[in-house]
């Protein structure tokens, strides 16, 4: 029998053909599904790589509250017109800890994957309380509401720990002074001890009065203190140096 005769029995057979449909997709899933569970195969090791304070985290989730995702992606395609306008392509590292993830399918806003520093807290607030002052053809609604509103920060503790099962790194240490690291962040150098907030997330940490209210931890200081860390944690200039050097 030829195996154009053996495919003729199976056109014929419904039955015999939904089940080998049914065994060739399985089969292909498994193969593409089953290496994702191995986070080392799918999720390059990058240097500088942390996870959120827990003031970003406030601020991640104020920024899903309000499905800003919706108008801003976080994924840079490898595409030369991305790259030029918004800086290197994104890396899979970089959304190791988003839980979820913030890469967005629409820009009717820029994408934000590498806003961290680029524009002033100043900058920012006056963006988001009116953020015509600042763009004129923006569509965006104003987020002016976020300087009178206390951000929430009793139980942090409660947040981290929840990840820390689906795998971020906080420590018992983070955990337990996460209110307080809160706090510190948003009020700043200046005016309290950091150095525990700098030895539990790095020397690389924003320390300050976001919003410019010493007496609250608002809800702006927390989305400022988010957005002013994204695409900040690499740095690609000193990769393309050791890259440069190793050619």
């Amino acid at each position: 029998m030829s195996l154009l005769d053996k495919h003729e029995k199976l056109e014929r057979n419904s039955l015999l053909l939904l089940g080998c449909t049914i065994l060739v997709i399985l089969i292909g899933g498994l193969v593409e599904i089953v290496p994702l569970f191995r986070m080392e195969t799918v999720i390059e090791s990058v240097e500088g790589m942390r996870p959120y304070t827990p003031l970003e985290l406030v601020g991640q989730n104020i920024y899903m509250r309000e499905n800003c995702s919706v108008c801003h992606s976080q994924q840079i395609r490898p595409l030369r017109d991305e790259v030029v306008r918004y800086g290197h392509y994104s890396l899979a590292a970089e959304s190791m800890y988003d839980h979820p993830f913030q890469w967005g399918s629409k820009r009717t806003g820029p994408d934000l994957a590498r806003v961290g520093g680029k524009y002033s807290d100043e900058w920012h607030i006056r963006h988001l309380i009116e953020p015509r002052d600042m763009i004129p053809e923006s569509v965006m609604p104003s987020y002016g509401f976020l300087m009178k509103r206390g951000a929430t920060l009793h139980d942090l503790k409660y947040h981290l720990r929840a990840l820390r099962t689906v795998g971020v790194p906080y420590t018992d240490d983070m955990i337990e002074n996460a209110t307080r690291d809160a706090r510190i962040q948003a009020t700043g150098e200046d005016r309290v001890d950091t150095s525990g907030l700098i030895e539990r997330y790095g020397e690389k940490v924003n320390a300050r009065d976001f919003d410019g209210q010493p007496n609250m931890v608002s809800e702006m200081d927390a989305l400022i203190a988010y957005l002013q860390v994204l695409g900040t944690f690499i740095d690609f200039d000193a990769a393309k140096d050791v890259e440069g050097g190793a050619q």
